[in-house]
């Protein structure tokens, strides 16, 4: 389930502290107006996060670290423009110019100080998505304990309250106005590499881009030595955060920041954006075939799977989406082709054993789907839980296979592991229905409505009901309902619209709806039927 809110009513660490100690998995976005962070857990552990408009300085980092040289840096990132795709971390351990024990220290760095930097948000809002996992190819992942991160992090904000005082921004340039060595002042390293880069022209961030310390450690530096009063503020420039790089990645990085808090429309617009600029953007052009499968636009989102360079398409992420695509238009046996190139590259992936399933069931074979099914459980690891769409779509598998007890059994443990599921609460519904338990299937259907998003074959099914009870008006409010939510969901459900105005007398209504459902089912003779009396009577 889905944890929304706001930072004024609950802070960050004790957001970050539940999720720790319900060992949960997923991502959590923070956002305040155009500013976007994200730190990802995986069993309530810290293994990923960053934060918009931050620049990546890991190789700066490492060059002021004396872990690599400038020449090395220059080299790697010039393979890196040649190796779309490809990150600049997994380039110098590649090299040689660092191990990997080098390169996950100083990514845990930049992971600890985004979190830490989302720690001093005050305001802004949280979502927190469970079972997402960063997207991004070739991200080096750790596993961070949250409760040091929390504990560190708390530290940190009492001591930026104070700073704050001083140093509100990052853009204030600085001046020495007396030498503190001369003095006998004792410097801490920071301090000493904070002040060989005073120069009255550099600011906060530059000298934080240059030292290759953390921005934490030198605006405390600057802190102490401003508190002694061997420096002072001489002016403010422009932030190196800001606008550091446009084109393309900008636009691709404020599309995905808006993707993830769920701002679909903004994020398509910077996707296309990006891809004006950069016609060959994978990123961007699989993320808006994703936009468009989540708004129903089936065959746009298959033609920008279809407009990927060659290379790309062959991805996990893409072949997934392109699998679902098919399978949503019915092309099932192009979907399973997709699905055995996808079930090639991962032949012990679960999750392309449950897809053949879904493919399998819609393909009318439920003794096949039923296969792919158990295929899929036997795959899981002891502890893990099976997905929400195995309950729902094994169960129609096993009533569709003459197995009704089996379908009720499986729904009712689906209902134990996911008593929110929507299409769980329909598909066990209907199985009920069918075995004439209808007050305990309308119960399932009535529950399932205050679920979101709401299912629409749940107005669907309790229209149904409705209808054959005589219940005219509470049939024709479901069937209003669940074609509202899904104008695709069916001819049955224009079809008995259309019957009941035809009742009321509203034959003009009743033409519409009969069409509509002639439109989406033309072989539904009982519409055909209906049309040619109703046109073919005295005035018509």
């Amino acid at each position: 389930m889905a944890i929304e809110g706001q930072l004024e009513d609950v802070g960050l660490a004790d957001i970050c502290q539940l999720l720790s100690m319900g060992r949960k998995t997923g991502c959590l976005t923070v956002t305040d107006r155009s500013n976007f962070g994200y730190i990802y857990f995986e069993k309530g552990r810290v293994i990923y996060s960053t934060v918009l408009n931050r620049p990546d300085r890991l190789g700066e980092l490492l060059v002021r670290n004396n872990t690599i040289n400038r020449d090395q840096l220059s080299s790697a990132m010039e393979q890196q423009a040649h190796n779309t795709g490809t990150r600049l971390g997994q380039l110098l351990v590649r090299s040689g110019s660092i191990t990997e024990e080098q390169l996950n220290r100083f990514i845990t760095i930049q992971i600890e100080e985004a979190v830490y930097h989302l720690f001093a948000w005050e305001r802004g809002s949280f979502h927190f998505d469970p079972d997402q996992r960063p997207e991004e190819e070739g991200l080096s992942l750790v596993s961070i304990n949250a409760e040091s991160l929390l504990l560190e992090g708390a530290r940190r904000v009492d001591e930026w309250s104070q700073i704050a005082k001083k140093i509100p921004t990052t853009d204030l340039i600085f001046t020495l106005d007396r030498d503190p060595t001369s003095e006998g002042f004792a410097l801490s390293s920071e301090q000493e590499k904070v002040l060989a880069l005073l120069d009255g022209s550099r600011t906060v961030d530059t000298i934080v881009l240059e030292s290759g310390l953390v921005e934490f450690d030198v605006v405390k530096a600057m802190y102490g030595l401003l508190q002694a009063g061997f420096i002072r503020v001489t002016g403010k420039g422009a932030s190196v955060s800001e606008g550091e790089e446009g084109g393309a990645h900008a636009h691709r990085s404020l599309g995905n920041a808006f993707y993830r808090a769920g701002m679909l429309e903004d994020a398509e617009r910077e996707y296309v954006a990006a891809l004006e600029d950069e016609p060959g953007d994978g990123v961007s052009r699989v993320r808006l075939a994703i936009i468009c499968l989540k708004g129903g636009r089936i065959e746009e989102a298959l033609a920008q799977l279809d407009a990927l360079p060659e290379e790309s398409r062959r991805k996990r992420v893409p072949l997934q989406n392109r699998a679902l695509a098919l399978e949503l238009l019915g092309r099932y046996d192009e979907a399973r082709e997709t699905l055995d190139l996808l079930g090639s590259m991962l032949p012990d992936d679960p999750m392309v054993r449950l897809a053949k399933g879904i493919v399998q069931f819609k393909s009318r074979d439920a003794e096949g789907a039923l296969d792919h099914f158990r295929r899929y459980r036997e795959g899981l690891a002891r502890d893990e839980t099976p997905a929400a769409p195995y309950y729902a779509f094994a169960l129609l598998a096993a009533v569709a296979a003459g197995r009704p007890d089996e379908a009720i059994q499986m729904g009712r443990e689906g209902l134990a592991r996911y008593p929110g599921e929507g299409a769980i609460l329909v598909n066990l519904g209907a199985v009920l229905e069918q075995r004439g338990e209808t007050e305990a299937a309308e119960a399932l259907f009535l529950r399932s409505l205050s679920e979101s998003p709401v299912p629409p074959q749940a107005h669907k099914n309790l229209g149904d009901l409705a209808y054959r009870r005589g219940d005219q008006a509470s049939a024709r409010a479901h069937f209003e309902r669940a074609i509202r939510i899904d104008p695709q969901i069916g001819d049955d459900a224009y079809l008995k619209l259309g019957n009941i105005a035809y009742k009321e007398g509203d034959r003009d209504w009743a033409l519409h709806l009969w069409r509509r459902a002639l439109e989406l089912n033309p072989s539904n003779e009982v519409v055909r039927t209906n049309l040619d009396l109703m046109t073919s009577a005295p005035g018509r």
